[in-house]
């Protein structure tokens, strides 16, 4: 009796996937992805939340997918007569508990994954429910079927060629930055994603330079990549020197400031600069210049005042001041900064936007990513103008002075030009790669 029902559910179980397996084949076909990709466990399942813009659940459904047709056909082959023994084998115990958790995790994300599609469809949330109680086969089939369109097809960067590449090289500069990243690559989940590519420009000292993009431009994958701290296959010479190839002299001559600041509370102003002198200035120079350059960061910055007061007890604009310190202790040729004025009023970013002014016209370079740069805009120079290709990859859609970007973009506030460049699913006008091209036909006459 037991046999013959068990013969029942494993043909059942067979229905239901050959079922799964159609409806999900149309949905990929909806997604503009092999239909193919529907018959093979597990990548099936990978294929759907991609779809779904879920690519993170994704994986972890893959690996659990796979598991249970694993103990799907381990159970074909375990002797019937095992489960109705009194003593019951210590292994069979141990396997039926691992496919519990499996079964469990299963469910788990597969309603995660179908809530994805729902919603990528355009139903009601209610339709969740539906699948809790009857399954995805039942979801997969009417997606798959029905005359229901994704609203949103989410690129496959790997079926596509992206915006075309410029061909261009900066030229090495004696001063200044020059910037040549080729490509910045990772390997994520067996695939090898390119996060930069074709990114060429020379920087001017004495240039305050926008970093300017949508999410998930590369924007700080870009700053990781000039600065060293993750190297692309790229030539990045400052003021002559391969900051690459010569990275233990060449890191003290370039500042970073994340949008995070480490300052610890219970230090004072004068500790956390003695402190930060210690780690950025080389162990050569002497405790006399150390101390002089500690004092001439305290009056340039407006915290000489401020200097034995607990760093918990600073206000907002004072402490961004004291991050910014921190990293211009060493007196970097090359200042980058990531979003300063974030929590500051319009009147403190104002100020704190002024300082590093001042600082690039030391003769210094300042790039600076902020959110809000149309309130400080008349204070740079440049502009850097990132941007996500058709294939996924941060591009350069425009570097140049900030007046000449508003002419090529065709907008008179910057933040008007990452609407331009962001996709249509973002918000934006889905524009990135006609300006990609339309920049390398500038730079190339």
């Amino acid at each position: 009796m037991l046999e013959s029902l068990i013969e029942s559910y494993l043909i059942i179980e067979i229905i239901i996937i050959a079922l799964y397996i159609l409806g999900t084949w149309k949905i990929f076909i909806k997604c503009q992805k092999k239909g193919w990709w529907s018959i093979i466990p597990g990548f099936r399942e990978y294929q759907l939340a991609k779809c779904a813009d879920r690519e993170t659940d994704g994986r972890v459904y893959l690996v659990v997918s796979i598991m249970t047709y694993i103990c799907t056909v381990i159970n074909m082959f375990i002797d019937i007569e095992l489960y109705n023994s009194d003593n019951m084998p210590f292994l069979l115990v141990m396997f039926i508990l691992f496919e519990l958790v499996v079964v469990i995790a299963h469910f788990v994300y597969s309603v995660r994954i179908i809530s994805g599609l729902i919603t990528l469809f355009g139903l009601n949330r209610k339709w969740v429910l539906f699948a809790v109680f009857i399954g995805s086969t039942p979801i997969a089939l009417y997606l798959g079927l029905s005359k229901k369109q994704p609203r949103v097809i989410y690129v496959d960067e790997t079926n596509n060629k992206g915006a075309a590449l410029s061909g261009i090289k900066a030229k090495a500069m004696d001063s200044g930055l020059t910037v040549n990243i080729e490509d910045r690559t990772i390997t994520d989940f067996f695939k090898k994603r390119t996060l930069l590519r074709d990114i060429h420009m020379n920087i001017q000292p004495g240039h305050m330079v926008l970093l300017l993009g949508g999410s998930g431009a590369g924007k700080t994958t870009f700053v990781n990549a000039v600065n060293g701290y993750e190297m692309a296959n790229a030539e990045i010479i400052l003021n002559g020197s391969d900051l690459y190839k010569e990275y233990k002299k060449m890191k003290y001559k370039v500042g970073f400031v994340p949008q995070m600041d480490l300052v610890r509370g219970n230090d004072t102003v004068e500790r956390t600069l003695y402190d930060a002198a210690k780690l950025r200035i080389p162990v050569s120079v002497s405790k006399d210049e150390r101390n002089k350059r500690i004092w001439s960061v305290l009056q340039f910055f407006g915290l000489e005042p401020v200097k034995d007061r607990l760093c918990d007890k600073l206000s907002g604009g004072q402490r961004k001041r004291l991050s910014i310190a921190m990293e211009y202790i060493s007196n970097p040729d090359l200042f980058i900064l990531d979003e300063p004025d974030s929590g500051l009023d319009g009147v403190m970013a104002r100020e704190l936007m002024e300082g590093l002014r001042s600082i690039a016209d030391q003769g210094k370079i300042v790039m600076v990513i902020t959110h809000s740069p149309d309130r400080v805009i008349d204070l740079f120079d440049d502009v850097i103008v990132l941007a996500k290709d058709s294939k996924l990859t941060g591009r350069l859609t425009y570097f140049g002075p900030v007046e000449e970007a508003k002419s090529f973009f065709d907008c008179e506030l910057m933040e008007r030009i990452v609407l331009r460049i962001n996709r249509k699913e973002e918000g934006g006008d889905g524009r990135a790669d006609e300006f990609i091209e339309k920049y390398a036909e500038v730079c190339n006459g």
